[in-house]
């Protein structure tokens, strides 16, 4: 027990008073709502006290940073022997354009590379398929071939940063490349480090970028988990994701349930496919958190998925390595809650939901620029999301103490809530047979649509305020600088595709894809096979439809 019954007692009594107290306030100065909620609708008393986490055991429950059930974070010493890293999410145009891009962000102080792709490469066509028209480099860096490739990590020291790369349905195939220009350039797997986020169950779930079936998905990710374990082992070879999963519309419950249990569902497939002990490979797992708008429940989400998945590890899968028990994650501020309308106020929640992800321990955090809900972010803005999070690290004092919040009455009990409510639906999915069976059921995906309706409609209720949208709105527009890719970007990346095309040897591309489609057949591990295809300077598309053809190819039923 947190308390002793004494102290409770003395509680209870203080309480009595207060709420006599507080009775004849409101019956003159009624409360501004009648039910007072988070974003995500959990309903938030007016007043918490020991008497909300008096079953709570400090040592089972809270603990030392450090320490099972790293409530309170990783790291021993939190941010202080090192701050977060600081990566933000950028690609435009071609892999020269970002190249550039990245460049100017490591010389303003960022300390980790992310890459978004664009559509085409995102789905796994290459820029001159007719479903790619119109859509080249537009919201992400095009990629089609190793030469790409070669020239995005053009001047990028790739013993030294590490990359994490924003790529699903063809994760095999980009990661691929990044392997092989290490071998080109004579650096060793067993030294490069970074992430594909390569989780295709949530794009069933949410963002929707799709190209083979759910099993078939999750046998490409499992590869990719055995051939970092064996061979690249400072890889984090799958960033299980919630963000898309809250930007489709999900509370901060279902964003922290079904993350989760995704997670499960990879532990399990790679446990089963490939024979590996969970703690051969449990230490390369990573996780991607949305920031959203309301403070605390962030803060709360990413305490209770960190001693969550501690108990998930050391209890369901029976590791053994307190290593394998750390929930390391990733945070991006929620580009959802961005506005078109006055876009300079998304300065300001940028700024929060940085602090909250800070608060909430993350390791690693990308700031949303202020345009990026009309455009891709300009440099001006991008700088500003940058110095935000600087700013955070190096002026506030957030990070000069560990979880300065740990023993809140509040923020303990909403953690506790929201583990309690997430473990609902890993329970229930279980039941179902696990999630890709209630994937299948569209489970997931009606859970998130009820819960967007739910909030839309709070919003036209004004239940909900967003600022500049439902209240204090203005006729006067704010006019900001918009950066377009132009069309010319797609006919000079075709020209650099065709160029290879012409150029490579036809025979060697023919040879590799065919081996690649007979390791599909036999069940074998398709990196071996995708690293020899994109040397010899296969396409994207050529590879992918390679696993289109040996897989089959999904088509989403529309659940929403």
């Amino acid at each position: 027990m947190y308390f002793t019954e004494e102290l409770l007692d003395q509680s209870r009594e203080i309480m009595k008073k207060w709420e006599d107290e507080v009775r004849k306030i409101v019956s003159t100065v009624p409360d501004q709502k009648a039910r007072w909620s988070t974003v995500s609708d959990l309903e938030i008393k007016r007043l918490y006290t020991p008497e909300d986490i008096k079953d709570m055991d400090f040592a089972r429950d809270i603990g030392v940073p450090g320490e099972f059930p790293f409530l309170r974070g990783n790291q021993a010493t939190g941010y202080r022997g090192r701050h977060w890293t600081f990566r933000m999410f950028s690609g435009m145009g071609t892999a020269r354009d970002t190249n550039r891009r990245w460049r100017l962000l490591l010389r303003e102080g960022q300390t980790g590379l992310s890459t978004a792709f664009d559509f085409p490469t995102l789905m796994g066509y290459d820029s001159d398929s007719p479903k790619a028209r119109g859509e080249c480099g537009k919201c992400g860096v095009a990629i089609d071939t190793l030469e790409d490739f070669l020239t995005l990590m053009d001047r990028i020291p790739m013993e030294q940063a590490t990359t994490s790369m924003t790529i699903n349905p063809p994760a095999t195939v980009l990661w691929a490349m990044y392997c092989a220009v290490a071998e080109l350039r004579g650096v060793p797997l067993s030294k490069i480090g970074g992430t594909i986020q390569n989780d295709m169950l949530k794009e069933f779930i949410a963002q929707k970028t799709l190209m083979c079936p759910p099993e078939p998905s999750v046998k490409l990710i499992s590869d990719t988990v055995e051939f970092g374990a064996k061979y690249v082992p400072r890889w984090n070879t799958i960033s299980i994701s919630g963000y898309h999963i809250r930007e489709a519309g999900s509370t901060a419950v279902q964003e922290l349930a079904f993350t989760l249990r995704n997670g499960i569902e990879y532990v399990e497939d790679v446990i089963r496919r490939k024979g590996l002990d969970v703690d051969d490979f449990a230490q390369r797992l990573s996780f991607f958190f949305n920031s959203h708008i309301d403070f605390f429940e962030e803060i709360c989400k990413m305490r209770a998925a960190r001693r969550m998945w501690a108990r998930i590890m050391r209890d369901r899968f029976k590791a053994k390595n307190p290593r394998s028990w750390w929930m390391r994650f990733h945070t991006q501020t929620a580009g959802c809650s961005l506005t078109a309308q006055q876009p300079y106020n998304n300065v300001v929640r940028t700024a929060i939901e940085a602090l909250a992800a800070v608060l909430g321990g993350t390791q690693s955090l990308h700031t949303n620029s202020l345009d990026e809900v009309l455009c891709l972010p300009s440099e001006q803005a991008v700088e500003i999301a940058l110095r935000t999070q600087q700013i955070i690290a190096e002026e506030t004092g957030v990070a000069n103490t560990i979880d300065p919040l740990a023993g809140s009455y509040f923020i303990e009990s909403l953690t506790n809530k929201m583990e309690e409510a997430a473990w609902e639906y890993i329970h229930k999915i279980d039941d179902m047979g696990g999630m890709v069976a209630a994937i299948e059921k569209g489970f997931p995906q009606t859970e998130i649509a009820d819960a967007a309706y739910a909030f839309q409609r709070q919003l036209e209720a004004s239940e909900k305020i967003m600022v500049g949208v439902n209240k204090y709105t203005t006729a006067r527009d704010q006019v900001i600088p918009r950066v377009g890719i132009d069309d010319s970007v797609e006919m000079e990346q075709i020209e650099r595709l065709n160029a290879v095309r012409r150029k490579r040897s036809h025979q060697a591309v023919r040879r590799s894809l065919d081996d690649l489609r007979n390791a599909c057949k036999k069940e074998n591990n398709v990196m071996p096979y995708c690293i020899e295809a994109v040397k010899n300077l296969a396409t994207v598309q050529e590879i992918c439809d390679v696993y289109r053809e040996a897989y089959g190819e999904y088509r989403d039923p529309g659940y929403y």
